[in-house]
């Protein structure tokens, strides 16, 4: 894909009573690249929000995942 069409797999990791959750998710390539960190994307702006939920008190790593890794 690209364009305005383009998504970025971030993996999102979540910390719940001394567990940790992982999950990828597909995020806008072009929305991410107009803030400086992920996290500032997945809180403010409304085309992420409006996709999913993000439990910002449980989140302690949000990372763009290395799509060749995520493919193996």
């Amino acid at each position: 894909m690209s364009g305005a069409n383009a998504r970025i797999p971030v993996r999102l990791v979540f910390a719940d009573h001394g567990s940790f959750h992982e999950v990828v998710v597909q995020l806008p390539a072009d929305l991410l690249g107009r803030y400086e960190r992920i996290i500032d994307a997945l809180r403010e702006d409304d085309a992420i929000t409006s996709e999913i939920y993000v439990d910002s008190r449980r989140l302690v790593a949000a990372f763009i995942e290395n799509a060749a890794a995520a493919r193996a």
